[in-house]
């Protein structure tokens, strides 16, 4: 009950805007301007005893207490490093951004690539922060995690050696913003309960992208080039995306290698810039890269003093700005494919750019949830659980404007990530593997689709590949019209929580595939007189002399007729079941149940007996959970998927198998549940507001 509430008050939260950039949710509940006034006013230095300055705060192997590397290492303030410390001198640049004795060239690519647009970098570094103005050492960023951004807090003591700092470190000494933000991605990052810099080496740009913008990565395999990739880069860049490469490693020995043209391997590159140029009047395709390291630089083709330059305008060299030993360089598209391994792609939310002068992706997000026994129906290869995974419609409206395949058709990428992958790893779980499926299908978007309409047709699209990773991302492109996309682990009774994401080119609508909630239950008023003199006769039997039934009497009375039937199994009807029958029909207020409603009740199991037995598919005398939905709603009740997962977690048994008794059960309390709220919402609005006292009154009964 009280995961519920928390999720339930979480759900309330988020709809009131918490969780968005501009009000980021707390990490480890510390609040900046609060930590911050109470420093200034006591006039003391922030120290963060959540991420100390101390050994393990560092790492805990190549950067452990003992380690050499560690060796001599001092916890300094700026202010302690030189005389006139500042956060930003001149607006951040790439390079700022220069990597230090740790391996997180990955983050460090990702964070120079954040320098490309001020307001993409002002969502991860709020503005406002300065080593003059309110200094109190305390200094705070920004990250996106799950859908929700968060807030992170730290004071501004950094690993130095020989009075540097050990990581990473801008190009103009005086300057600390960048050293400041890695320092807040460790404490946040890492699934210790205390930070340490060393979670921090070896990682993709990737996750870096994601965790500073909230965008959705790509991934291209450059060995399998799509003929069209150079126009996908050209347009990336114009709608404000991110980009990484790296070259891939064939052994440990290889990490950091340094090729004979001065590529480095295993090492993540930024890509900031694609052009077209004309060598001696023929189009040469050229991209630009930057090394994090803000040195060792290609020396190939296009690289800063090559003969090529001289061969093409000069209008076209001024404006691509070829020359300076700042680790970034161009070099031909061609060149590029054949040298590097991968290149990374994040595709902002609209939301993050504001600049007129790049395009917008059209963005849905979606929060979902794998249960076993109702929701975790695992892939098409498990037909009698796979349509209870979670649903989601998109109608694709329109085609894309300039095609870069030169095929018609409306272009979107859809990420599937798995939340909580780093706590899980914590306590020695794996990832999930994770996919999704595509169906054509045009209808309404309030029902849950069965096999009925699933198993009888092809995915038109599906993910490239199941995989055990944080997210699996693809681009499709599909003709306008209406589809349904099915979240998934590759196995069935697979727990976990996901993220849906949606990004199209061009307008388009999407929305989980959820029932409206109601509740159609048949009722009908009877007299004593219109029963059935031969029931009535049974019922003067069962009931004793005072004609009505207690809810200990119901136990007895419900327990010998079901005990006789080998059709069904069940464990005995509870007396907190018959209470709530009783408290369902009784009309009168005296709790128990006269002939008209004994005789109700009856015609209600027998109502409920038939549905439990069309859903007993295997004839065992149970249900299968996963047939719940159906069975509820063959009752008339139309419920949602968060419901369901809590009904299966109270009505099911250990093999997620459902019960005749605990079936009965769960119906009659559904059907006080609506019967309570409808008379509560006299408006009809389908909302109601309750006291204390109401509320308190309501549960326990």
């Amino acid at each position: 009950m009280g995961s519920i509430a928390a999720h339930l008050a979480r759900r309330k939260a988020r709809d009131n805007g918490e969780g968005t950039n501009e009000k980021a949710i707390l990490f480890n509940k510390q609040d900046f301007h609060t930590l911050q006034d109470h420093c200034l006013r006591s006039r003391t230095l922030f120290c963060d005893d959540t991420f100390p300055a101390q050994p393990n705060s560092l790492g805990y192997n190549q950067l452990g207490r003992y380690s050499p590397k560690t060796r001599g290492v001092e916890w300094k303030r700026p202010t302690e490093l030189c005389s006139n410390p500042r956060f930003i001198v001149g607006g951040a640049q790439r390079t700022d951004i220069c990597q230090g004795a740790l391996g997180d060239c990955w983050l460090l690519a990702a964070i120079a690539s954040l320098t490309l647009d001020k307001d993409i970098l002002a969502r991860v570094v709020p503005s406002g922060q300065s080593f003059q103005d309110s200094y109190a050492g305390i200094f705070h960023f920004q990250f996106w995690q799950f859908g929700e951004w968060v807030d992170v807090v730290i004071d501004d003591r950094l690993p130095t050696k020989d009075g540097e700092l050990l990581f990473v470190h801008s190009a103009e000494g005086s300057e600390f913003w960048s050293a400041l933000l890695e320092k807040a991605y460790a404490k946040w990052v890492t699934p210790r309960v205390n930070g340490c810099y060393e979670a921090l080496s070896g990682g993709s740009s990737t996750e870096g992208f994601e965790d500073f913008t909230g965008g959705i990565s790509e991934i291209y395999d450059l060995s399998k080039v799509p003929p069209y990739l150079f126009k996908i880069i050209q347009k990336a860049l114009r709608l404000g995306s991110l980009l990484g490469c790296s070259i891939d490693i064939t052994s440990a020995y290889e990490t950091e290698a340094v090729t004979r043209q001065k590529l480095v391997k295993g090492h993540a590159y930024s890509l900031t810039g694609a052009a077209e140029v004309h060598l001696h009047g023929t189009l040469v395709q050229l991209v630009r890269i930057r090394n994090p390291w803000g040195q060792v630089e290609w020396t190939g083709p296009w690289s800063d003093d090559s003969r090529e330059w001289d061969g093409i305008r000069p209008d076209e060299r001024t404006k691509l700005d070829h020359r300076a030993e700042d680790g970034e360089f161009w070099m031909a598209y061609s060149d590029f494919i054949r040298q590097y391994s991968k290149l990374e792609i994040c595709n902002l939310t609209p939301d993050t750019l504001t600049s007129t002068e790049v395009g917008r992706w059209n963005y849905c997000q979606f929060e979902g949830n794998w249960r076993v026994g109702s929701t975790a129906g695992g892939c098409r290869n498990n037909g009698a659980t796979f349509c209870s995974n979670p649903q989601f419609q998109i109608r694709l409206e329109a085609v894309d404007d300039d095609s870069v395949d030169g095929e018609e058709g409306c272009s979107f990428l859809v990420g599937l990530m798995q939340k909580d992958g780093r706590r899980d790893r914590r306590f020695g779980r794996d990832l999930n593997t994770i996919g999704f499926a595509i169906y054509k299908y045009k209808g309404r978007s309030n029902v849950h689709l069965g096999p009925d309409v699933l198993l009888r047709q092809s995915a038109v699209a599906m993910s490239s590949t199941f995989v055990n990773m944080r997210e699996v991302c693809d681009r499709f492109k599909l003709p306008p019209g209406e589809y349904v996309i099915i979240p998934s682990t590759f196995e069935p009774h697979k727990k976990g929580s996901f993220i849906l994401r949606v990004f199209s080119e061009k307008q388009a609508t999407a929305s989980p595939m959820e029932e409206d909630i109601n509740a159609d239950v048949k009722e009908h008023e009877i007299k004593e007189g219109d029963v059935d003199p031969h029931f009535k006769h049974l019922f003067m039997q069962v009931a004793g002399n005072d004609s009505e039934i207690s809810a200990a009497e119901l136990v007895q009375i419900l327990n010998r007729v079901v005990s006789q039937r080998t059709d069904i199994k069940t464990d005995g009807f509870s007396l907190e079941t018959c209470r709530h029958i009783i408290s369902l029909l009784d009309s009168d207020g005296s709790a128990t149940l006269g002939l008209p409603e004994f005789h109700l009740l009856w015609e209600k199991i027998q109502r409920y007996l038939e549905v439990f037995k069309s859903h007993d598919s295997d004839n065992s005398g149970t249900m299968s959970s996963h047939e719940m939905r159906g069975a509820l709603t063959e009752a008339g009740f139309q419920l949602q998927s968060a419901v369901l997962e809590v009904i299966v977690a109270r009505y099911a048994n250990a093999e997620f198998a459902i019960d005749f008794d605990c079936f009965v059960s769960c119906l009659i309390r559904l059907e006080m549940l609506f019967k309570i709220f409808k008379t509560l919402d006299k408006k009809n609005s389908g909302k109601i507001e309750l006291d204390i006292l109401q509320w308190l009154c309501l549960a326990i009964n």
